[in-house]
């Protein structure tokens, strides 16, 4: 990697973080909240009537309550991982597939 791809990386890794840093910082007493509420929300709004949501989620039909806040951030960082890996792994063909095709020319 040459130095002016290093600089680039450098700058886009540190703009990265300015955009995810800044919002929380930039608006004091703010509410970050999920789509799901916020959909709702509208829709009641837009409707005039209360939102019911058209089914009810199989966990919760499986253990008669709501998912605690932590088994449900476990299963979206378990869905992420799975996720990246797949990608990871499919990019890691291409690489290879590359590689093996320089080789041979």
């Amino acid at each position: 990697m040459t130095k002016k791809n290093k600089q680039i990386v450098a700058a886009l890794l540190i703009l990265v973080c300015l955009i995810a840093v800044i919002p929380l910082f930039a608006v004091k007493g703010a509410e970050f909240g999920g789509s799901d509420d916020a959909g709702s929300q509208m829709i009641s709004e837009i409707r005039g009537a209360e939102y019911e949501p058209w089914f009810t989620p199989v966990f919760e039909t499986v253990i008669g309550g709501e998912l605690p806040g932590e088994v449900e951030s476990l299963l979206f960082c378990l869905q992420t991982g799975i996720g990246v890996g797949v990608m990871a792994f499919f990019m890691g063909r291409f690489v290879e597939r590359k590689k093996w095709q320089d080789k041979q020319k």
